[in-house]
């Protein structure tokens, strides 16, 4: 079994040391594991830095591969990454993402079927100072997405026989979304060992962010409706109702954010929205 980490990178040099270092604090993985840091537009050091850690990477045993794209792009970047993996296993790890020790290896071994699979962590949203971006989190971590199934945002993993079932990345905003539908409910596995992921910070980045996810899963639904049909069902979620008495402030929060999500006065002329 041989495991194949890709990591998207555009000007991620204030982050990507972070994520290097996290990966590797992995636990032993069984088989060969490579890391392949995909630089992509990049106006920053993001490569230099991601070569910095060749060193490091061969004393854990592992193998490092830095690609410096000249264009930027998260789909081109999957699709050169991929094109140079050799691993059964693809882990796709964002840049400001940071594993906890038991991932990688614990994504590595409940893909190793020859069956296709799809497999995340346990996330672990972090949150800075901002009040409404804490509030707005507290209520967001209620919905259906958080709650049932896989969510796979920040890092998402699929054996070989599963990748198979398309070919090059589409261009599309949200590539999780794609993934995670392109397998079954059933298909779909998560492992306790958990990734930190940080949460926008603001209310006019969180309007901005949310709003380009929106139109990532409108997009999705709308050039591939079959795979609609693996989405998770919500039947067992808490109402909203409920959930708002619970946390009537984290309720306005979110409930605020969605709404000015819909005013046109704040849309983008853009379909990208970069996080931070």
């Amino acid at each position: 079994m041989s495991t194949s980490v890709l990591i998207p990178a555009h000007n991620e040099a204030a982050y990507l040391p972070a994520c290097l270092g996290a990966l590797l604090a992995s636990d032993p993985v069984d088989g060969a594991v490579e890391l392949i840091v995909i630089a992509n537009g990049c106006s920053d050091d993001t490569a230099r830095i991601a070569r910095s850690f060749e060193e490091q990477v061969l004393l854990k045993g592992w193998s490092l591969t830095v690609l410096d794209l000249p264009e930027g792009g998260k789909l081109r970047a999957w699709n050169a990454g991929e094109a140079r993996a050799t691993g059964d296993v693809l882990i796709y790890v964002d840049a400001d993402t940071n594993v906890s020790p038991a991932l990688i290896g614990q994504l590595a071994e409940v893909l190793h079927v020859r069956v296709p699979r799809y497999a995340s962590g346990t996330p672990v949203v972090t949150v800075g100072a901002d009040a409404l971006t804490r509030a707005y989190t507290r209520f967001w971590k209620t919905t259906p997405f958080m709650v049932h199934g896989v969510p796979g945002f920040g890092v998402f993993a699929m054996n070989r026989v599963g990748r198979a079932r398309w070919g090059e990345w589409p261009d599309i905003i949200s590539d999780d979304t794609f993934a995670r539908l392109n397998f079954t409910p059933e298909e779909r596995f998560d492992v306790p060992a958990t990734y930190d992921w940080p949460m926008i910070e603001g209310f006019a980045q969180l309007v901005r962010v949310r709003r380009r996810q929106d139109i990532g899963v409108a997009e999705v639904a709308e050039q591939f409706p079959h795979l609609m049909q693996n989405d998770d069902l919500h039947d067992k979620t808490v109402p909203v109702w409920q959930r708002a008495l619970r946390d009537p402030v984290a309720f306005l929060a979110f409930a605020t954010v969605r709404a000015a999500i819909r005013l046109p006065v704040l849309r983008s002329k853009s379909r990208w929205v970069r996080g931070r």
